[in-house]
């Protein structure tokens, strides 16, 4: 049997410390109350055929290789929320940690069943959140002495969306909007919906004139107009990077602009060095090589 530890029996200092994050700390849980049970209808029959009830142990989640870590917040919940008083986290390294393979970025005591019904789960949070981390910490360094700094896009993992923004933060980027509602991105559908750039963009304004909004565009022609309505966010969508130089010229600080579409790492110091502000990279989050991290059960 499993606790199921209830949100309000957590340990204070751990909801205190998602909430900082800028994570909904309920939220939280109820993600992994849902991926606990997702893993466990019933009972862990391979732990309970081959483990003792009385057994404890200590296992350490160690990484495989060299990155940053993310979501270690949330695999200790996963542990607490699995075992509750009788779980122990300590060692635990803070999120946005540079790790070396072989480093232990956490260590968890506690019933021998549970650390091992737990695993699982925990290192699906813990390996996804620091791929992502450690993919936008590459793209951080790469871009490093030039202007621009890298965002992430709305391609994320459904219902995955708050801790994805949050593990490109651990990383060092910076979140784009996190939904519809909060800024208004007019794309190329919206410019033929709404007869070019600049109607989509007067239409934006006259509905929500508190409302932030950031127009694409293709070409330096539709720049130059929206230039002169005073848009003053501008996303350049694939375009090659002396192109993109002349955009920056052009636009002469009126505007900060935002390079996306069809960008590879490969790119990424070619494209920041035409003086481009953002840049935007869906892979982030939609592609993110996972981290490897596992989990060792130390001898008795």
């Amino acid at each position: 049997m499993i606790t199921r530890t209830p949100y309000d029996a957590l340990p204070a200092e751990l909801l205190e410390e998602l909430a900082a994050a800028g994570l909904d700390a309920k939220a939280v849980y109820d993600a992994v109350v849902l991926a606990v049970a997702e893993d466990l209808p019933g009972e862990d029959v391979t732990s309970v055929a081959t483990i003792p009830e009385s057994a404890r142990g200590v296992a350490d989640f160690a990484a495989r290789e060299p990155g940053v870590v993310a979501g270690l917040t949330v695999a200790a919940l996963v542990f607490h929320y699995v075992m509750g008083d009788e779980v122990v986290v300590a060692d635990r390294l803070a999120d946005g940690s540079r790790v070396a393979a072989g480093d232990v970025v956490m260590r968890v005591s506690g019933p021998t069943r549970g650390l091992l019904t737990a695993e699982r789960t925990a290192l699906n949070y813990a390996s996804h959140l620091s791929g992502v981390a450690t993919a936008t910490a590459a793209w951080v360094d790469a871009l490093a002495g030039t202007r621009a700094r890298v965002l992430d896009t709305r391609k994320t993992l459904p219902t995955y969306r708050a801790l994805q923004k949050y593990a490109v933060r651990c990383g060092g980027g910076v979140n784009h909007r996190f939904s519809l509602s909060d800024m208004a991105m007019v794309k190329d559908n919206h410019v033929v919906a709404a007869g070019g750039v600049v109607p989509a963009y007067e239409a934006v304004r006259a509905a929500y004139p508190d409302l932030p909004v950031e127009v694409e565009v293709t070409d330096l022609d539709q720049l130059r107009e929206l230039l002169e309505a005073g848009c003053d966010r501008i996303l350049l969508d694939n375009m090659d990077s002396p192109t993109m130089a002349e955009a920056v010229a052009i636009t002469a600080g009126r505007a900060t602009l935002e390079a996306s579409g069809g960008l590879t790492f490969g790119r990424a110091r070619e494209v920041a060095e035409t003086g481009v502000d953002f840049i935007s990279v869906g892979a982030l989050t939609h592609s993110v090589k996972v981290f490897d991290i596992g989990l060792d059960l130390q001898d008795a």
